[in-house]
């Protein structure tokens, strides 16, 4: 009897990782790198690979929401563009970059932007607040992290007042990011003062949530959009840099831009998909308004790349790619997160085999272990190809920068890693204009002198298990 129970449970086992291997192997756009790894996860701890693959393996979201995102986008209008930019764009290095970000959301290039860069985390959140105490119409907010400390809590007030003297307050925080703010008696007083504020990604029961998709598919979006004409857009989640959760990685060093111009529009655009998607109420006539007067020193080229697990290719990753690929002269990098694909690798090491300087700003302690090991692995490679690498010493450099050629930049929400590519909801500003570029690279030269240089010797000296370990968490990554 025993032996038929065996017998039966080996051949039903066999099946089952037959079945999954197979989903693992057929799965569409999936990395070589990656299918293997999960194909030796499966077939060396069969169980646990299995549990594991149907678990984490795909960046599955309900077939439900996935009908309601596609419902939402396909009748959302896209606001206009300005066929002077892409034709000003048409013969420079750039005109890759902005025409694979068109694609990406059908939102085209936008003229007649101005920036302004804030001095540091606790400048933006004032800066925020102050924005949100003029509006008159409407604030929209999206946020992956909120805590309850000064300047959350600054914000949550200066939101009550919005909403008090009647303008309309939408937020959207992430289910599991914000989840201490949402539990907090601070997320009730929202709903009690007028502000319609919804968890995005709600995960409810956790083994409920895990079948019908993933609980780690997050929206990772920093955006605060007001009036419908102005918009801030960065690294910084609603925090002090104190980042009290996470205190002996503090400081965080963030950055955030402030927008007016079209491509506040395209901002909302992306607000409303998410918003609407979340059961919000139909904003749909906010993105028909007709755009406001250019201001007379409105002269940057801009355009937003939102993506997400329901995109059917990691765009953020080629968009990276296509403007290192466009780089002639210099690629500055700064990301907290540093686990690229073979895509992103290859163009970073051929831009420095080329001649182009390439620095990569990294901070030296991380809040996970993990991603700083798999980071470390990668060193050897960029070093021996010529790029330049630098740890950040002060505190955790979360600030997502690229600056090429001093004229065209990203920014935004996306890290240079796996999950950013994956399985996050990202929103990057991509923009050509030399002036505020000349901003950002002086904001970075700031950052790379409180850094520490790593020298190829110095990556030749780690120890065979450090090594081990860092090569093991590489190898990981694609399963991570």
């Amino acid at each position: 009897m025993l032996r038929d129970f065996t017998s039966i449970f080996t051949v039903l086992l066999f099946a089952v990782e037959l079945a999954v291997l197979l989903r693992a192997m057929l799965r569409p756009l999936r990395e070589p790198a990656s299918r293997l790894a999960w194909l030796i996860a499966i077939l060396v701890l069969p169980l646990i690979g299995m549990i594991a693959y149907l678990l984490l393996g795909e960046a599955r979201i309900s077939q439900r929401r996935r009908a309601r995102y596609g419902a939402i986008e396909a009748r959302l209008p896209r606001p206009g563009g300005d066929p002077e930019a892409a034709r000003m764009l048409a013969d420079g290095h750039y005109a890759g970059p902005f025409a694979l970000a068109r694609s990406v959301n059908g939102l085209p290039p936008t003229l007649g932007n101005c920036a302004r860069l804030a001095a540091d985390s606790n400048a933006a959140i004032a800066e925020m607040v102050a924005d949100i105490d003029a509006a008159r119409a409407s604030v929209h907010l999206c946020f992956y992290i909120w805590l309850a400390d000064h300047n959350g809590l600054a914000l949550k007030d200066a939101l009550l007042r919005a909403a008090a003297r009647g303008v309309k307050v939408r937020v959207l925080a992430d289910a599991l990011g914000s989840r201490g703010f949402i539990r907090s008696r601070h997320w009730a007083d929202l709903a009690a003062g007028g502000v319609d504020a919804r968890p995005a990604l709600p995960v409810g029961g956790i083994v409920w949530t895990l079948i019908r998709g993933r609980v780690d598919l997050r929206n990772h979006r920093k955006l605060l959009i007001l009036d419908n004409r102005v918009v801030w857009c960065g690294s910084q989640n609603g925090a002090d840099p104190e980042f009290r959760i996470k205190p002996r990685f503090a400081p965080w060093v963030d950055v955030m831009t402030r927008w007016e111009g079209p491509v506040a529009r395209h901002c909302q655009f992306l607000f409303a998909s998410d918003w609407m998607a979340e059961g919000g109420d139909d904003v749909t006539a906010l993105l028909s308004h007709p755009l406001p007067t250019a201001q007379p020193d409105a002269s940057i080229t801009a355009q937003i790349i939102g993506t997400g697990p329901l995109l059917p290719y990691p765009a953020m990753t080629a968009c990276f790619t296509a403007l290192i690929h466009a780089a002639r002269r210099e690629l500055v990098i700064t990301t907290p997160y540093f686990v690229p694909d073979e895509q992103l690798l290859f163009a970073l090491t051929s831009a420095a085999r080329r001649g182009v300087q390439v620095v990569l700003i990294v901070p030296r302690r991380n809040d996970s272990r993990i991603v700083a090991g798999a980071s470390r692995s990668y060193y050897p490679a960029l070093l021996a190809a010529g790029v330049e690498l630098f740890e950040f010493r002060p505190g955790l450099l979360h600030a997502k920068t690229m600056v090429v050629d001093g004229a065209a930049a990203l920014i935004g929400s996306a890290n240079l890693d796996r999950r950013s590519f994956e399985l996050n909801f990202e929103n990057n500003l991509l923009f050509a204009d030399v002036k505020f570029a000349a901003q950002l690279r002086e904001r970075q030269e700031m950052w790379r002198a409180a850094s520490d240089r790593i020298t190829l010797r110095e990556v030749a000296a780690y120890s065979a298990p450090r090594r081990l370990w860092q090569n093991f968490l590489a190898m990981l990554s694609p399963v991570l």
